[in-house]
């Protein structure tokens, strides 16, 4: 019997403090996920009741609400297995299915993987290589999808070239820059891949749908010949110069080198010998 003024708690225990866990071993995870999922509660509550504190039907009681979401996310977990709780949340979330909320999942993942292999990668080689261009007025031809054209560079702009005649280029129509003497004695020699020749690939205004966004790969490969097929048909096997976040300069020697976009090729590969 507690003594006169003291206060009792939860089963008449006095100061109402809980009696301390039995000794042994803290729950492992996989204890922790199977009672979680069984009980349909957060893990931290599961590990809770593992650790002698408050139990999942007594939470559940508590906080329906929120007892009522996880109901929902570990029942739609139950029908797609391979559904991580964090994903079934989304799901009920947004109020897509199951099938559009994955694959929207997928292209931000994606995107993001695009931006952190770029990020990877200094743009300082092909950026100074194009200012030497704008610097000396060379003349360029620029090869497009269907035709080339004769100009020269006067300004880069984040997504476009300023060209001296034809005015302002969007980057995404350029499959590939050389100076106008170079071009001309290299692509007599060009082969083509007859279908994009026919009809050249369009490309997409995501990057991380387009056939080639990652530089990374190519950077082992400095130095050495790469072929590389373009989205218009047009084949350049030439040794890899170097690699920048967006593009890639090949070419026989430094005084001698093609700009390719990663957007403008549709196939690539490194070259024996």
């Amino acid at each position: 019997r507690p003594a006169m003024g003291a206060r009792s708690g939860p089963g008449g225990r006095p100061g109402g403090f809980r009696p301390s866990r039995p000794p042994g071993p803290p729950p492992t995870t996989e204890q922790i996920d199977a009672l979680a999922k069984k009980e349909r509660v957060p893990a931290r509550i599961a590990k809770g009741e593992l650790e002698g504190k408050m139990k999942c039907r007594i939470w559940k009681k508590l906080h329906r609400e929120e007892a009522g979401r996880f109901d929902q996310a570990y029942a739609l977990m139950e029908k797609h297995p391979t559904l991580p709780l964090a994903e079934a949340f989304g799901v009920i979330q947004s109020g897509m299915s199951v099938d559009d909320f994955t694959a929207r999942r997928a292209r931000a993942k994606k995107k993001e993987e695009v931006k952190v292999a770029r990020s990877a990668v200094t743009a300082e080689l092909v950026d100074g290589w194009i200012a030497a261009l704008i610097a000396a007025k060379t003349e360029l031809t620029v090869v497009l999808a269907e035709r080339t054209a004769l100009d020269v560079i006067t300004k880069v702009e984040p997504v476009a070239f300023q060209l001296e005649r034809s005015g302002r280029l969007e980057k995404l129509q350029v499959v590939a820059l050389a100076a106008r003497a170079l071009w001309e004695k290299l692509s007599a020699g060009l082969t083509r891949e007859p279908k994009l020749a026919q009809k050249p690939a369009q490309v997409a205004r995501q990057p991380a749908k387009r056939p080639v966004s990652d530089p990374r790969p190519f950077l082992e490969h400095v130095g050495q010949r790469v072929e590389l097929v373009l989205r218009n048909g047009l084949t350049l096997g030439l040794p890899l110069h170097g690699v920048g976040p967006f593009d890639l300069l090949v070419g026989e020697s430094a005084e001698a080198l093609v700009f390719v976009p990663l957007h403008a090729i549709v196939q690539w590969k490194a070259l024996e010998g």
